[in-house]
């Protein structure tokens, strides 16, 4: 019984070290890859990029949310916890659900905006930092997607970079088109539809991580 209790106590422990590296990895690469947008954004005169910028600097500090937590719930449980420190893994999830709702709001007001007020985006640059935005991110959701599947963090993080995943396959058809037609309405429409994906991911999380965070009946 003994061996048991330690054997899952390692596997935990092991899991709870995996899902930090594998975190930090994403924090790395996402942040990085904000960087180097804001860069092509303020080069190119790019509004879009520098929006996709300011979504790419939320999903950097949710990972890192999530990665806080991850680390916060190693401690062992004592008198006043009885669960630890795992509760906060769940609490950062239920955060990383509100945060993507959030984003899906704003980039709705923002799509409308730009459908009423047509900008003029600059399609060459747009692709070339879309192609590298894809690549970037098809790694970061790699990374993450097979870490820990049991962990809703893990998971919440993932929705997240699978939010800017889509994001970036929207921005490469939206920048091909607008290179062929010039049309500009084809990038406010098709962020509108990566912002309903992403909300639909979003509710889950936040109703899975709100059932668990108010003690509801187990699945």
């Amino acid at each position: 019984m003994a061996h048991d209790h330690d054997h899952s106590h390692h596997h935990l422990h092991h899991a709870g070290h995996d899902s930090q590296r594998r975190l930090a990895w994403a924090i790395l690469l996402t942040g990085g890859f904000m960087v180097a947008e804001v860069v092509g954004g303020i080069l190119s005169g790019s509004l879009a990029l520098l929006a996709d910028a300011g979504h790419m600097l939320t999903d950097t500090a949710a990972l890192a949310l999530a990665w806080f937590a991850a680390r916060i719930s190693r401690p062992p449980a004592d008198a006043k916890r009885s669960f630890g420190y795992h509760r906060v893994q769940i609490l950062a999830a239920f955060v990383n659900g509100l945060t993507l709702i959030a984003i899906v709001v704003w980039i709705v007001i923002e799509a409308i905006r730009r459908l009423l007020s047509p900008v003029t985006v600059m399609g060459t640059t747009m692709l070339a930092i879309a192609a590298l935005g894809l690549l970037v991110n098809l790694v970061v959701f790699a990374i993450l997607h097979f870490g820990d599947r049991d962990n809703l963090n893990i998971r919440g993080a993932a929705l997240h970079v699978l939010g800017d995943l889509l994001g970036s396959v929207a921005a490469i058809v939206a920048a091909l088109v607008i290179l062929a037609t010039g049309w500009m309405p084809i990038d406010p429409l098709l962020s509108m539809l990566v912002a309903m994906l992403i909300l639909r991911s979003a509710w889950k999380l936040t109703r899975e991580s709100g059932h668990i965070l108010l003690e509801g009946a187990p699945d």
